[in-house]
């Protein structure tokens, strides 16, 4: 077990930084996915993928989206079981695009490619139900944070 000299923030502060946190990695996230496709595209030789290029809209805009607008208030922050099916669903959907660019641009085709869509697009409606339940569960818009 690890100890460390530097005692843990309480949980409260913790739970105020975390949609900042999460922001940021979702922006680095879809920062190292437009680095990742653009390089990517350059040594493709002139072939290149929609499913490449727009990979990083992914995490910016279902992971970094939400997440910046619970930062700055507009919405409550998501709880844990939410915010793990947000995750999986972005993790998932981005991989998608990936492999699919790479098909693509290899200049093959996959019929179990659709399965990251529909699997992606489950786990997305799951993370909204599991907020929508958040919500109405505490009795409290916000959640009863």
């Amino acid at each position: 077990m690890f100890i460390s000299a530097e005692p843990r923030p309480p949980r409260e502060v913790r739970d105020r930084t975390r949609p900042q946190r999460r922001t940021l990695v979702y922006v680095c996230a879809s920062a190292f996915f437009a680095l990742f496709g653009a390089v990517y595209e350059h040594f493709g030789h002139g072939v290149w993928s929609y499913y490449m290029v727009y990979a990083f809209a992914v995490p910016l805009f279902c992971g970094a989206l939400p997440w910046a607008l619970s930062a700055a208030g507009v919405i409550p922050p998501p709880g844990r079981l939410s915010s793990r099916f947000q995750t999986y669903a972005v993790a998932v959907l981005t991989l998608g695009c990936l492999l699919r660019g790479v098909l693509d641009i290899y200049g093959t085709s996959n019929r179990l490619m659709v399965l990251y869509a529909a699997a992606g697009l489950c786990l997305l409606c799951a993370a909204v139900a599991a907020y929508v339940a958040e919500r109405v569960g505490s009795g409290r818009p916000d959640g009863g944070k």
